[in-house]
C-alpha cells in the first residue's frame, strides 16, 4: 500500500520518475508508437480501473506495471513524429513544478495560502507585461487556459461598455466583432457574458482567413448605424487553423480611432514577441487593450498555464465586483491576493511551471526555441510543396503547415485517419474557406526534415493501398 509517510512517498515517487524517464527516452528516440488509439473499454480492463476504484490495492509492487500500461497508451508528446495539436512539448523543468505542487498543494489565490507561488506569479506577469510594453500601465494574472482567459477578457470589455451589467443585466445592443475563423472559445465567452453568440459579427477575411483590415472600418460604421455598440473587436495572433497572424497594428489603429476595446487572442503566437526575427508578426500589440498568452503552447510548459494581460490596470481591477468576507477582508498582508480579480477561487501554482522552464533555459533559450520551430516549419513547407502530388499553398508564418495530397483523388480526412491508425505519426486536419487540409504543428525541436520525408512517404504508401 502507498501510505502517507515520507518513506512511502519517496519509494512511490522514485518508481514514477523511473517510468517517466523510460517514457521520455523511448519517446525522444522514436522507438514507440506516437499513440495507440484503443477502445476505452479495452483500456479500462487492461488497467483494472474499476477494480482499483472499488477495492484499492495500488502499491509499490504493482505501481510500475500500472504506470507502464498508462504511459504506453498515452500520447507521446516528445516523439519526433508528434506533429499534431498546439500543445507544448514540456521541458522536464516544467514537470518539476507539477511534482512540487502535486504534493504541497498551495492554492495561491490568497497570498497566505501560497506565498512562494503567488510571488512567482506576480514576477511572471511583470515579465510578460514588459515584453508587451505594458510594464508601467498594465496588470494581469495567470489562469487555467486560453478559453477561461477569453471569458475574463470579454467580461472586462463588458465592464467598460456596460458598467451596470453586473447588477442590471446586459444591454441588448452590444456586439463583438471577430474574424470568421475566430476560436470557438470567443463565441463561448460572448455567450457566457450574456450577449448570446448571435451578437458576434464576423469580420471579413481573405482567402487565407486573415482579417481584411480595410473592411473593418466600414463594418464598425454599419453596426453603429444599426444602433449597435461595439463591446470588443477581436484579432487572431495567430489563427488556430492556419497559424497566420491578423494585421494587429492596422486593426489597433482602427479601434483607437473608433474607441473600441481591442482584444488580441494570441495564446499560440504571442511567444514570437521574444524573437528578434519574428516579433514583427505582433507589431502594434502594445496598442491593444487585452491579450492572452499561453505558456503551455509555445513555451515548453505543461498544461495549463495562460497569462491574461491588460494594458490598463483599472480594467484589471474593475472587472468583478463581488466580495467573499471569509477571504476578502482588511488584514495585514505582506503579499498580494489575486482572488478578487479572477474568475477562479482556488487556483494551482500555474505560473511556476513557466518559471521553472525560464529558470532553466533563460529568455535567450526560449527565443532560440521559437525561432528554430518557425524556421523549421518554413523549411518543412518547402519540402512538402516540392514533393510531386503534394501542395502547400497557404503561407507559413508560424509553426503551422496546411497541405494536401492529390485532393482530386483522395479524401484528406480518410488519409489522416488511416495514418493515425498506424501509430507512426500524429497529425491533424482543418478546413480553410471550406477546403479540407492536412495540418502539421511543429512543436518539437527533435522533428527534422527526415521525419517530414518519412511522413510524406507514409502518406503515399497509404494512398496507394
Amino acid at each position: 500500500m502507498i501510505n502517507h509517510d515520507s518513506i512511502s512517498y519517496h519509494s512511490a515517487a522514485t518508481e514514477v520518475v523511473n517510468e517517466l524517464t523510460r517514457y521520455l527516452q523511448e519517446s525522444q528516440a522514436g522507438t514507440t508508437p506516437v499513440v495507440q488509439l484503443r477502445s476505452m473499454a479495452e483500456l479500462s480492463k487492461e488497467m483494472n480501473i474499476e477494480g482499483l476504484i472499488r477495492h484499492g490495492g495500488l502499491d509499490l509492487d504493482n505501481l510500475g506495471e500500472f504506470l507502464r500500461k498508462y504511459l504506453d497508451n498515452s500520447m507521446h508528446m516528445h516523439h519526433p513524429n508528434y506533429i499534431g495539436h498546439q500543445v507544448g512539448v514540456p521541458h522536464p523543468a516544467a514537470a518539476l513544478a507539477d511534482i512540487i505542487h502535486g504534493l504541497i498543494c498551495n492554492p495561491m489565490s490568497i497570498y497566505e495560502m501560497g506565498p512562494s507561488a503567488a510571488t512567482i506569479e506576480q514576477e511572471m506577469v511583470r515579465w510578460m507585461l514588459e515584453k508587451v510594453g505594458w510594464q508601467e500601465s498594465g496588470a494581469g494574472l495567470f489562469t487555467h487556459g486560453g478559453s477561461l482567459a477569453n471569458v475574463h477578457a470579454m467580461l472586462a470589455a463588458r465592464a467598460v461598455s456596460d458598467p451596470e451589467a453586473w447588477v442590471k443585466g446586459v444591454k441588448k445592443e452590444l456586439v463583438v466583432l471577430a474574424p470568421e475563423n475566430t476560436h470557438y472559445s470567443i463565441a463561448r465567452a460572448v455567450s457566457i457574458t450574456g450577449l448570446g453568440s448571435g451578437a458576434i459579427v464576423p469580420i471579413p477575411t481573405n482567402k487565407y482567413e486573415v482579417v481584411e483590415s480595410e473592411k473593418l472600418e466600414a463594418l464598425i460604421q454599419d453596426q453603429k448605424n444599426l444602433g449597435k455598440e461595439i463591446m470588443a473587436v477581436v484579432a487572431n495572433a495567430c489563427a488556430t487553423a492556419t497559424g497566420l497572424y491578423d494585421p494587429v497594428d492596422e486593426i489597433a489603429d482602427i479601434c483607437l480611432d473608433n474607441k473600441c476595446w481591442f482584444h488580441v487572442d494570441s495564446p499560440h503566437g504571442a511567444t514570437a514577441i521574444l524573437s528578434g526575427k519574428y516579433a514583427h508578426l505582433l507589431k502594434g500589440i502594445q496598442k491593444a487593450d487585452s491579450m492572452i498568452w499561453d505558456a503551455h503552447k509555445m513555451m515548453q510548459t505543461s498544461s495549463l498555464s495562460t497569462g491574461l494581460l491588460f494594458k490598463n490596470k483599472k480594467h484589471y481591477h474593475g472587472t468583478f465586483a463581488q466580495k467573499a468576507s471569509y477571504l476578502i477582508h482588511e488584514k495585514e498582508n505582506p503579499g498580494y491576493d489575486v482572488l478578487p480579480y479572477q474568475i477562479e477561487c482556488t487556483k494551482t501554482a500555474i505560473a511556476t511551471k513557466l518559471f521553472f522552464v525560464l529558470a532553466a533555459i533563460g529568455e535567450k533559450g526560449m527565443a532560440d526555441f521559437i525561432e528554430k520551430l518557425y524556421n523549421n516549419s518554413r523549411d518543412f513547407a518547402k519540402i512538402i510543396h516540392n514533393r510531386p502530388g503534394f501542395s502547400c499553398d497557404i503561407p507559413v508564418e508560424s509553426n503551422i503547415i496546411c497541405f494536401r495530397y492529390k485532393p482530386e483523388t483522395y479524401n484528406q480526412l480518410k488519409l489522416r485517419e488511416k495514418l493515425i491508425k498506424t501509430g507512426e505519426f500524429y497529425i491533424t486536419s482543418t478546413e480553410v474557406k471550406g477546403i479540407r487540409y492536412l495540418r502539421l504543428v511543429v512543436m518539437n525541436e527533435g522533428t527534422t526534415s527526415k521525419n517530414i520525408e518519412a511522413l510524406l512517404d507514409k502518406i503515399e504508401e497509404i494512398a496507394s493501398e
